[in-house]
């Protein structure tokens, strides 16, 4: 007759078969020092083996854990203490993949009920089906652990962030204050494996046996672990080339009252469900301020959600962490529409499919508050171009917070309105146009729409004497066009709203321009543009010497009187005071050219030039020569 374990009790010429929880926890060895397993034959199955063998393959520490648990039988069997055989056969694939079936187990339990042995495991379930097919079964009961603190928690004060160890490498931190973090050497003695796999052991177990932790991700090579406040990454090779853990933890914990607009933001979340970005740079405090909004919309009677992979938001109870469902956000999606939240906080939109998901919730009607990497406010909208239908954008987002050293940087309010672009004149050239504008001052800062079959984001307001950003979008479609017909080098400069001089090479002049105009007024009716065509002879060694179109010669200021002087290779143009403005230059009120002045404060023009002789002919006949701001 089989006997089963009392504590304290021994087997006597036992047959006991374990199966993979107790091996990998390393139950039996402690078993058989406590002399309980005195005597015994250890039938260890092949399929045990297998198992443990693909977990380490895969880079689980599970597995070397049993590994190291077998060859610590091996040592005792040659001491005496037991014997230990290896029985069954090696699973097969199909068998490996269907583990979490229960196949595998179902091959152990097989060998122990051939052989007339004793199941020993630490498987509830295993234990249970044991039973109900006659086995005898010995069940040990997983070991409670001390959980409360884990052994790298003595790596943090109160200024830590995060904690980075390395083997070969001196432990490293993060400290300081969010926007004024330093990556520092906290101890001087460099890293070893025994210490690492030590750290890595007890976070896991830890992470198992805590109500506190769970693992969040535990792939070959990567685990991660959540426990309490701190996510933990621990790799191991091949993914990398030693073996490092990771440990990072929230060091602020604020509420919206905390942060400036906060008036302003609670009434706008509260009026109706919104779209929201929050940005910044990494380590800059957006995570701190999403459970800021999420713990404001909790208090606030809504229904919050949470989609985060890993789950690393610290957040009430109130609010329910979801992470991938079947290693799918579009899933977990899915899912929450049937839940149907008020408010979801979605962290860590990155990947296309991230976008996609938190458009397709906030369509649906669900109030998204997406967390996104970016170095300026503009940048996190943009991330949504090509993505998302340009005219479906301000439905998908209608506010991006920009977050800097953990304060509130910039909020800009995002609308669509149809109107004719800043910068172009045309009333054919109105469109769909994505407005976005400072949340504080209402002010227009950037434009999103379509300019000749492109996407453009054109800032506004820009600094006086640098090219704007419609200018800069004219420039390179202009230039586009033109390269299209020309042969040779093509140079453009955009003058004022509607103009734009072209200088192209002498033999591609008449092809560019094509039979009567006809090329280019094609061109010119495609960007809304006037675009004067010139040889790059007329502007080399000048300022901007040839001007697009023909201004009102009768019309605007009377401008500033000058002297010009002619040299060896220039007419030169006084403009004292002007320096980068666009300026007219007149013979006797009739336009001649329009030109940039220098830093010099001064316009020079080619001679040989046609527009330079044009100016010596006015010269010569004594006609005033006047320049006037245009």
């Amino acid at each position: 007759m089989r006997a089963f374990i009392s504590a304290g009790i021994p087997f006597t010429d036992m047959n006991v078969v374990p199966d993979t929880s107790v091996i990998i926890d390393g139950r039996v060895s402690d078993r058989v020092a406590e002399g309980e397993f005195a005597d015994a034959t250890i039938s260890v199955p092949e399929a045990v083996v297998g198992e443990l063998e693909s977990q380490a393959n895969e880079g689980r520490q599970t597995g070397w854990d049993g590994l190291e648990e077998l060859q610590r039988l091996a040592d005792l069997a040659d001491e005496g203490s037991v014997s230990v055989e290896y029985i069954g056969r090696r699973p097969k694939r199909t068998e490996k993949h269907a583990a979490e079936e229960g196949d595998v187990d179902a091959l152990i339990r097989d060998l122990a009920d051939e052989r007339g042995s004793t199941l020993v495991t630490s498987d509830v379930v295993q234990s249970e089906v044991a039973r109900a097919k006659g086995l005898d079964v010995v069940f040990i009961e997983p070991v409670g652990r001390d959980v409360e603190n884990l052994e790298i928690e003595s790596f943090f004060d109160e200024t830590t962030m995060s904690v980075h160890l390395k083997v070969g490498a001196k432990p490293m931190a993060k400290r300081g204050e969010i926007g004024d973090m330093h990556y520092e050497a906290i101890r001087e003695e460099i890293s070893s494996e025994a210490q690492l796999k030590e750290y890595a052991h007890d976070i896991e177990e830890s992470a198992r046996a805590s109500p506190d932790g769970f693992i969040e991700i535990d792939e070959p090579g990567m685990t991660i672990v959540q426990f309490r406040e701190y996510r933990i990454a621990i790799a191991r090779p091949p993914f990398a080339d030693g073996l490092e853990i990771t440990a990072v933890r929230p060091i602020v914990q604020t509420d919206l009252d905390d942060y400036e607009y906060a008036d302003e933001l609670r009434d706008r979340l509260l009026e109706r469900q919104r779209g929201v970005l929050i940005s910044g740079a990494p380590g800059a405090g957006k995570s701190t301020f999403a459970q800021a909004v999420g713990g404001f919309l909790a208090d606030s009677d809504f229904s919050v959600k949470t989609m985060e992979k890993p789950r690393d938001l610290q957040v009430g109870p109130e609010i329910t962490q979801y992470t991938e469902l079947a290693g799918s956000m579009e899933r977990t999606a899915d899912s929450l529409l049937m839940v149907r939240p008020d408010y979801t906080i979605y962290d860590e939109v990155r990947k296309t499919d991230d976008f996609e998901v938190f458009a397709d919730m906030r369509l649906a009607g669900v109030g998204m508050i997406g967390v996104v990497h970016a170095t300026r406010a503009i940048d996190a909208l943009q991330r949504l171009v090509g993505r998302v239908e340009l005219g479906m954008i301000p439905q998908v987002v209608d506010t991006v917070v920009y977050i800097e050293a953990g304060q509130i940087e910039t909020v800009y309010d995002v609308n669509t309105e149809v109107k004719v672009p800043e910068g172009l004149m045309e009333e054919d050239l109105a469109r769909p146009v994505i407005v976005i504008e400072d949340f504080e001052t209402g002010v227009p800062e950037y434009e999103i729409y379509t300019f000749n079959r492109q996407v453009v984001t054109v800032p506004l307001g820009d600094d006086e004497g640098s090219e704007s950003g419609v200018d800069r979008i004219a420039r390179q479609e202009v230039e586009r066009e033109i390269r299209k017909i020309a042969e040779g080098h093509v140079e453009v400069e955009v003058r004022g709203r509607d103009r734009a001089v072209v200088w192209v090479e002498q033999r591609d002049i008449s092809q560019v321009i094509g039979k009567g105009g006809g090329r280019i007024t094609d061109v010119e009716n495609r960007l809304g543009i006037d675009i004067d065509v010139r040889t790059l002879d007329e502007r080399e060694g000048g300022q901007s010497d040839s001007s697009g179109g023909s201004p009102d010669s009768t019309g605007g200021q009377a401008g500033r009187t000058v002297t010009p002087e002619i040299t060896s290779r220039h007419v030169v143009v006084p403009a004292e005071g002007l320096a980068g403005e666009t300026v007219e230059v007149r013979a006797d009120s009739e336009y001649l050219f329009t030109a940039t002045v220098s830093r010099g404060g001064e316009v020079q023009v080619s001679r040989g030039s046609a527009i330079a002789e044009e100016l010596e002919r006015a010269i010569d006949h004594g006609r005033q020569i006047t320049v006037v701001p245009s």
